[in-house]
C-alpha cells in the first residue's frame, strides 16, 4: 500500500491499515528503540507505545516528512523519555537511600547483548554496547540509526531534524569517542 493511501486509511481508523503499518515498521521501531535503550523489555514496551501514538495522532501528521521519518522521531522521543524517567527514579532512589531507606539497591545496567548478535560475538558486542551507552545522547542516536538501522546521513538528519553536516560531525565524534572508550577498556584489561 502506498504511503498516502496508508495515511488516509489510518486517519479513517482502518484496522487493516494499522496492521499493515505495524507489519511494515515493527522491526525498525523495535531495533531503533533497542539500540537506544539496550533493554529488550523496554524496547517492546516502547514499540507498543509508538504504534499507539501513531494510531492516535495520525490526524496530526502534516506530511512535512515521510511517514517513516515521523515514526522514527516518535520512537526516539519515547525512548529518550523512558531513559530520562529511569534516571529520575534512580536519582530519587539514591536520595532516598541516603536518608535511611537502604533496602533499595541501585544497580548498574546489566550487560546488554543485542539479540541479533551471534553467540561467538556476544562478548564483543557487550563491550561495544557498553561503550555506546557512554556516548552523549545525540551521538548515540545518530550512531544507532546509522549502524544498527542502516539509515543514510540524509535520513538521519530528517529524523533528528538537523543538517546532514551535523550528522557527519555527530558520527565522527561518536566514532572517536567509541575508539577512546574501547582503547581505555582494552588497555585496562
Amino acid at each position: 500500500m502506498d504511503e498516502k493511501k496508508l495515511i488516509t486509511e489510518l486517519t479513517a481508523g482502518s484496522e487493516i491499515a494499522f496492521r499493515d503499518l505495524v507489519d511494515s515498521f515493527k522491526d525498525r521501531v523495535y531495533n531503533s528503540s533497542l539500540g537506544i535503550l539496550q533493554n529488550a523489555e523496554d524496547a517492546e514496551d516502547i514499540s507498543q507505545e509508538v504504534f499507539i501514538e501513531v494510531f492516535n495522532s495520525i490526524g496530526k501528521f502534516r506530511g512535512d516528512s515521510s511517514l517513516s521519518t515521523w515514526i522514527y522521531r516518535i520512537t526516539i522521543t519515547k525512548s529518550l523519555d523512558l531513559i530520562r524517567k529511569k534516571k529520575r527514579k534512580k536519582r530519587f532512589a539514591f536520595i532516598t537511600s541516603l536518608f535511611g531507606d537502604g533496602e533499595k539497591n541501585l544497580k548498574e545496567l546489566s550487560d546488554f547483548n543485542h539479540p541479533g548478535v551471534e553467540a561467538e560475538n556476544k562478548e564483543l558486542s557487550a563491550i561495544l554496547f557498553k561503550a555506546v551507552r557512554k556516548l552523549p545522547e545525540n551521538q548515540k542516536i545518530a550512531f544507532t540509526l546509522n549502524k544498527v538501522e542502516g539509515l543514510s546521513y540524509k535520513e538521519i538528519s530528517e529524523v533528528m531534524n538537523v543538517s546532514v553536516s551535523s550528522i557527519e560531525s555527530l558520527l565522527h565524534r561518536a566514532r572517536n569517542n567509541l575508539k577512546a572508550h574501547l582503547n581505555d577498556y582494552y588497555s585496562n584489561t
